[in-house]
């Protein structure tokens, strides 16, 4: 039933991408995020469903007169730079064999970006790519939450099979990284008709933050402290959240079992962990790697046996990186650190400069809001990151894509009311606004 489910949903999806290419996009991120077909058990498993939207999309690019602009800003300009640069240091590999598939990967998911940030160009097109981002996530943060209550949060909670998200550590560092996105989606949901779905958004909160817990992944513990300290400093609400977080942190703690609180209490005992100091051995070995190609690193795919041979401390505790810093550096070198290093300054940068473009305008308090959101969503990436294999996690370059589409929006609407006509418009948009107060 589930196969027949999803093979209708991609037959009714196709036409809407073909006449519309932007829709392309939105089905791109759900799959790529949601795997809905790694929730089937019989021919839909292994359908090919990305490559039919990818399709799709790019022929209703060819024949669709929607406009298609790829804004080149400093922010788009760096990751095209990080993405060249990784090709580079693909090409001289130390692994080229197991290099491939990687490349290959990433190549994919980054054409999509750049297409997505050609196709998507209105406010209404960045929701959408919120909401289908978020949902995707919060799906399984829900499913996690209600599971983790269910059992007392006696088992770990793992994303769906063969995905991006599969691993405990994954899913629970992607649901992170949406707990401010759901944030901003509650907020700016308006209205009376709206309060269900703004106190549904509040309980998809709570029940993802138990999916995180019952993870017992110590990296996204770490980066949710992090991200709930920024979220607070976002708000303009502060003191009701700080209660409401006060409250909360030791509810949510103290749920979790025995067995929660002694993995986590390793953090600060990390030289007794087996696992912490086997990451360590890895940093090590990319740092080693690094010494030696400082340039060009040594491609993807470096945690070989081989590798830890000559450059691991310890040649026989064999990690992945386990840290996108030490990933960068020991498979892309100094230059590929510098770009991805640069990339994130970048996107905090554009987050300001939408802040500082909005303030004063009750037209785009909703562009503000969300670059504050967006902000604390890459401090929970750039915390938890540092000690999780997610250098080239799907959902970051979807959220940079929304950066880059926010701060597109929101230049064009400030230009649009610099301009003597602009300004017009704008005085009489709200002088109409305040005689309809009067009239109420």
């Amino acid at each position: 039933m589930r196969d027949i489910a999803i093979l209708v949903m991609l037959i009714g999806v196709i036409p809407m991408i073909l006449r519309h290419p932007w829709i392309g996009i939105i089905a791109w991120v759900v799959v790529s995020v949601m795997n809905p077909h790694r929730m089937a058990y019989g021919f839909s498993y292994s359908l090919p469903v990305a490559l039919l939207i990818v399709i799709a999309t790019l022929l209703g690019m060819l024949f669709s007169k929607e406009p298609k602009h790829l804004p080149l800003n400093s922010l788009t300009v760096t990751l095209l730079l990080f993405v060249a640069w990784m090709s580079i240091t693909f090409v001289f590999a130390l692994y080229p064999d197991l290099a491939y598939p990687q490349w290959v990967k990433i190549i994919k998911i980054m054409f999509m970006v750049f297409v997505g940030m050609m196709l998507l160009n209105s406010r209404y097109h960045l929701h959408a790519l919120l909401w289908a981002i978020v949902v995707s996530l919060a799906f399984y943060g829900i499913k996690g939450g209600i599971f983790t209550l269910s059992t007392g949060g006696a088992f770990r909670v793992y994303g769906p099979p063969e995905s991006e998200v599969a691993d405990n550590n994954a899913i629970s560092f992607a649901l992170v990284m949406m707990l401010p996105l759901m944030y901003y989606l509650s907020s700016s949901i308006q209205g009376h008709r709206e309060k269900l779905v703004r106190w549904g958004w509040y309980a998809s909160m709570v029940l993802s933050t138990f999916s995180i817990l019952a993870s017992h992944s110590r990296g996204a513990f770490l980066a949710l402290g992090a991200m709930t300290i920024f979220l607070w400093l976002k708000s303009k609400k502060k003191l009701p959240l700080g209660i409401v977080i006060a409250l909360a942190i030791p509810l949510l703690i103290g749920f979790m079992p025995e067995e929660w609180s002694a993995r986590m209490s390793t953090i600060q005992t990390y030289e007794e962990d087996a696992s912490s100091m086997g990451r360590i051995n890895t940093w090590w070995m990319a740092f080693n790697l690094a010494k030696d190609h400082p340039i060009l690193g040594g491609g993807f795919q470096i945690y070989e046996p081989a590798s830890f041979a000559l450059w691991a401390p310890n040649p026989t505790d064999i990690h992945a990186a386990h840290s996108i810093y030490f990933a960068a550096l020991g498979e892309h070198g100094y230059v590929g650190l510098s770009l991805f290093l640069t990339l994130l300054l970048l996107f905090w940068r554009s987050g300001s400069a939408v802040i500082r473009m909005s303030q004063g305008s009750s037209e785009l308090t909703w562009a503000e809001n969300l670059a504050q959101m967006l902000q604390v969503s890459i401090i929970g990436y750039a915390v938890g990151g540092a000690f999780l294999s997610v250098l080239y996690f799907d959902v970051l370059y979807y959220i940079i894509m929304c950066m880059v589409l926010l701060r597109t929006i929101v230049e064009k609407e400030v230009h649009a009311t610099s301009l003597p006509f602009g300004r017009v418009l704008s005085v009489a948009r709200t002088s109409a606004n305040g005689i309809n107060l009067i009239e109420k």
